[in-house]
């Protein structure tokens, strides 16, 4: 049973802090990172390597008052078109610097809403990725999907152009909520969008569904995660979400008297937890839920699982390259993020040069913090025996890190010889835990609450 007299004694409900997809976070990049750095990164992977490669659409129809991502609103087709071809743009330099025989180990679509493509923009355009870079034989190539936003022939041309792995935005499936958050998509028209999906072969179904919405109760966020499970999906995200409408304007528009308090949040969160488990599904990091016969459950069992920009995946490659406005990539130097307006991305494309505009060079123990956040995010406890062999660090500096923890959640974790662990008590303080190990200042960052 959780402890939450302690929890509270120890900041979980009034702390916010980082997600941790990234070390150091998005808030540290700097200008430093540019289109010369960036091409000099994708010049330096391996012939014949496999890379990832992320393309953000940012359009959407409807904007949702609940979204914090880099999004604009559109009832023409026009910008959409505009878009593409920038992104065609950008292909076309990213194809004059990559070296040859390089495979795609994961493509994924996100958003906005990649939907909004009309079935010959999303042929044309998956085939230039792929004259670029195909899909290796074990690859995914997964597509974010707005269930308001979709018709046969828009999912005819992505299974046609080689869509394996499907992922239904869901949040909440309570219409009073669903009003709240300037969400409405009803259970009905999203089950018949799963239906679709399955019936079209795709072999991969994600789902992501929130916690911590204004007016939810436990009652309301498990009638949802009943509603979800009839889906099947092979995997979901559990987000929670965040409130943050000094940096998200049209959060403004759901009254902040509607939010659940902290404690409540984690009430939620556990309900939906409980839910998930009783129908089977083995628990993923902090928050996703997959079938033990899912790739990213067998991951997690194999110690394989990792954390990037979408949150927690298999995908083993180290070169993510990122496509479209606002989009990061990750090399084994430092990431690049592309400039996040899209006017911006599109001059500098039509300029002849990449869009990138800041990001960050490791320096230092970057990567050694780094995989120390990453294995408690993703496995909950740090090998010393593993972090002395890749990093070749003597072992009182891991041993002084490693007690800076303790200290700070003391008789929360276990230090032994194996090295630190987070038991399941524990768990919710994960991410203020790995902050421990953040050694750049977080002080003027806003970043979402911790539970």
């Amino acid at each position: 049973m959780t402890d939450y007299a302690q929890l509270t004694q120890l900041g979980l409900f009034d702390a916010r802090v980082p997600r941790y997809t990234s070390y150091p976070t998005t808030p540290q990049f700097k200008p430093g990172v540019g289109p010369d750095s960036f091409a000099r990164w994708i010049s330096a992977i391996p012939p014949g390597a496999e890379i990832s490669l992320y393309l953000h659409i940012p359009f959407c129809r409807r904007l949702c008052w609940f979204c914090a991502c880099r999004t604009q609103g559109t009832q023409s087709d026009d910008p959409v078109r505009a878009y593409v071809e920038t992104v065609r743009a950008e292909i076309s330099l990213l194809r004059a610097h990559l070296p040859p025989g390089v495979q795609l180990s994961r493509l994924h679509w996100g958003g906005g809403t990649p939907t909004i493509l009309a079935p010959d923009l999303i042929r044309s355009l998956a085939a230039e990725i792929f004259a670029l870079a195909p899909l290796a034989a074990e690859g995914v190539f997964s597509v974010e999907i707005d269930p308001m936003e979709i018709d046969a022939p828009r999912l005819s041309a992505l299974v046609a152009a080689g869509m394996n792995r499907a992922s239904i935005g869901v949040q909440d499936f309570d219409p009073h909520i669903q009003a709240t958050i300037g969400r409405v998509q009803p259970y009905e028209t999203t089950l018949a969008v799963a239906k679709m999906i399955r019936a079209e072969g795709v072999a991969s179904l994600n789902a992501d569904i929130l916690y911590g919405l204004p007016h939810q109760t436990p009652a309301r966020i498990s009638d949802s995660v009943q509603k979800l499970l009839t889906f099947a999906p092979d995997r979901v995200a559990l987000y929670g979400y965040a409130h943050v409408p000094w940096m998200s304007r049209r959060q403004q528009m759901i009254p902040a008297e509607s939010m659940p308090a902290p404690q409540d949040r984690l009430a939620l969160f556990e309900t939906a937890q409980a839910a998930f488990g009783a129908a089977g599904y083995a628990e993923i990091g902090i928050d996703h839920f997959a079938r033990p016969t899912d790739s990213m459950a067998k991951a997690a069992r194999m110690g394989q699982l990792r954390r990037n920009f979408q949150g927690y995946t298999d995908d083993p490659s180290p070169y993510l390259i990122g496509l479209g406005a606002s989009s990061i990539s990750r090399f084994p130097q430092g990431y690049a993020q592309n400039a996040a307006a899209t006017g911006a991305y599109t001059k500098a494309i039509r300029a002849g040069k990449f869009a990138t505009e800041r990001g960050h060079v490791f320096v230092g123990d970057d990567r050694l913090r780094g995989r120390i956040i990453e294995a408690l995010m993703c496995d909950f406890q740090v090998n010393r025996a593993e972090i002395q062999r890749d990093f070749r660090v003597a072992p009182a500096v891991i041993e002084a890190l490693f007690l800076q923890a303790v200290r700070a959640f003391p008789e929360m974790l276990v230090l032994d010889d194996s090295g630190l662990s987070i038991p399941p008590a524990a768990r919710p303080l994960t991410r203020m835990v790995a902050r421990v190990f953040d050694a750049y200042d977080q002080t003027t960052a806003q970043h979402s609450a911790a539970v």
